[in-house]
């Protein structure tokens, strides 16, 4: 069998073979990457994108703040974007152009040291901005829609497309626009505001979520999504993983945060199958006690290592 790498195109960035990727996760958890790759700037992407084989899977890892890459690792290309090709923040006016790599974080730090008001929420999401648009991500009240103007995009063809914000189908934690599209940064619109005042309410932002959720620990953020339930007034995902009696659950090393029971956490011994299996435990319990089918919110990616695997929750329900 022809190696994988072999079969890649020439590029200007970097190819790894085997490469260790559970560093780059949040949880710190999970097998190599067949072939790791960081692209030198949008162009030698698209050339990748363009020229790869078409049955070589793809993933485009962030900061890997929503991810759960599993044991056995991913039989294909992980692709890293990094540098100030992908990470740059640009502003013009009251527009704000961020790069897919650009820490979130830094994104609202940025609007708001510039007297831009309108992506303070940013400040608490974890993750860059390519992956807020994968899955229209928010927080406190504000989410990546609400002020987005278009997005800049590979096809799967390798073609740099810009697309304006509503062919993107963005709904609550929710982009339709098909997974072998790939980010490649967001234009948003902003609104005049005062520099200190918004530099205070980012301020308390973050030190609400340091108060309320388990920022130090080795987790993937915010576990499931809301159920729809849950609007306007129904129980959001944490209360029905409380109700069911899931705070503090644990399976392994992988265990429900006592301060905010819609994280997982790796607590240093977790392996992926650990916490893959504690999330679909809960979904169960959840179901169980409320009725209540709850999905993840994290993304699972690769594959299960040898003799390993995990039931679902619809599995172990017959749903």
């Amino acid at each position: 069998m022809v190696p994988l790498l072999d079969r890649l195109p020439d590029v200007r960035g970097s190819y790894r073979e085997n490469h260790d990727i559970a560093p780059l996760t949040w949880f710190r958890v999970g097998g190599p990457a067949q072939v790791f790759f960081r692209p030198a700037d949008p162009e030698d992407l698209a050339h990748f994108i363009a020229n790869k084989p078409d049955d070589v899977p793809v993933y485009v890892v962030g900061v890997g703040s929503n991810t759960l890459l599993r044991d056995g690792g991913f039989p294909g290309v992980v692709i890293r974007l990094g540098g100030k090709e992908f990470g740059r923040i640009d502003i013009e006016g009251t527009r704000l152009t961020a790069g897919a790599a650009a820490l979130d974080a830094t994104v609202a730090k940025t609007a708001a040291r510039e007297g831009l008001a309108g992506l303070g929420f940013y400040v608490g999401v974890p993750g860059t901005i390519g992956g807020a648009l994968r899955m229209n991500a928010g927080a406190h009240g504000g989410d990546t829609r609400q002020h987005l103007v278009s997005a800049r995009a590979l096809s799967p063809s390798g073609q740099i497309v810009d697309l304006p914000a509503e062919d993107l189908g963005l709904s609550y934690r929710h982009c339709s626009l098909p997974a072998d599209w790939v980010f490649l940064s967001a234009t948003f619109q902003c609104q005049p505001g005062d520099p200190a005042a918004l530099q205070d309410e980012l301020a308390h932002v973050q030190e609400t979520r340091e108060a309320t959720q388990p920022i130090r620990e080795k987790t993937g953020g915010s576990t499931f999504k809301n159920p729809p339930e849950s609007a306007p007034h129904g129980p959001s995902a944490w209360k029905h993983v409380d109700a069911a009696g899931c705070r503090g659950l644990q399976v392994g090393g992988a265990q429900v945060s006592e301060k905010h029971c819609n994280f997982l956490i790796n607590t240093g011994e977790a392996s992926a199958h650990d916490i893959e299996q504690l999330g679909e435990t809960v979904r169960t319990r959840v179901y169980q006690d409320s009725g209540v089918l709850l999905h993840w919110e994290i993304r699972r990616l690769g594959v299960f290592a040898a003799g390993q695997t995990v039931e679902t929750a619809e599995e172990v329900l017959g749903l």
